[in-house]
């Protein structure tokens, strides 16, 4: 099993996906735990993922229509998260 620990900001930190059966138990900065399964884990990746896009001025598959610049492999490493995931 895969314990991945919330930081003080409310991220945890996760650059790839999980396989979508897998449990994974978030530790949250209080000190509570929570089981969540990939897939939902997988869901907050993508849903971030497409914020930083977003914001970087990218399109869905990740590139820049502005200015050539490229970003570190148009990923993310961290994701934000708070108790009561499962919801």
């Amino acid at each position: 099993m895969i314990n991945l620990k919330q930081d003080a900001d409310g991220f945890v930190r996760m650059n790839r996906h999980f396989p979508e059966k897998m449990t994974l138990t978030v530790t949250f900065a209080d000190g509570t735990q929570e089981e969540v399964s990939g897939r939902r884990m997988n869901e907050l990746y993508d849903a971030a993922l497409a914020d930083f896009r977003l914001g970087n001025n990218m399109d869905a598959k990740g590139f820049s229509r502005s200015p050539v610049k490229i970003h570190r492999k148009n990923a993310i490493e961290f994701v934000p998260v708070s108790p009561g995931l499962t919801k």
